[in-house]
């Protein structure tokens, strides 16, 4: 299917609305909890972690104590929390824990018990 786009704001609509189904779709490649955060995360926490403030507030995940309690972060991705839009039908149960498991480990913080997607399934 052919689809003619006669305006530049048409194209932008268009383009938003494709990307936003793709994500709908689980179509997110990255598996590891590294290449989630890169490709994903960083966007709006940062490279470091370290969060941001600007179009909006971005909170740090480095040193975090937030994240202490492992069920904590897996909802946020899962179903969102203020800003931050839900996951639970663009990542796979794996995919969440692994980069729980990543963000837990990484950035100063030192948690260790790990997330498995049978704790991700648990909360969907």
């Amino acid at each position: 299917m052919k689809m003619i786009v006669t305006s530049m704001a048409g194209l932008l609509l268009f383009s938003a609305a494709a990307s936003a189904q793709e994500v709908r779709a689980g179509s997110f490649p990255q598996q590891t909890g590294q290449e989630i955060f890169k490709g994903v995360c960083q966007g709006c926490h940062m490279p470091d972690a370290m969060g941001a403030t600007g179009a909006g507030t971005y909170p740090a995940l480095a040193n975090n104590p937030h994240l202490q309690v492992a069920g904590y972060p897996v909802g946020v991705i899962l179903h969102g929390q203020k800003a931050m839009p839900w996951f639970s039908d663009s990542f796979s149960d794996e995919q969440v824990a692994n980069v729980v498991n990543y963000v837990r480990t990484h950035f100063g913080n030192h948690y260790t018990d790990m997330v498995t997607a049978a704790d991700v399934k648990k909360q969907r």
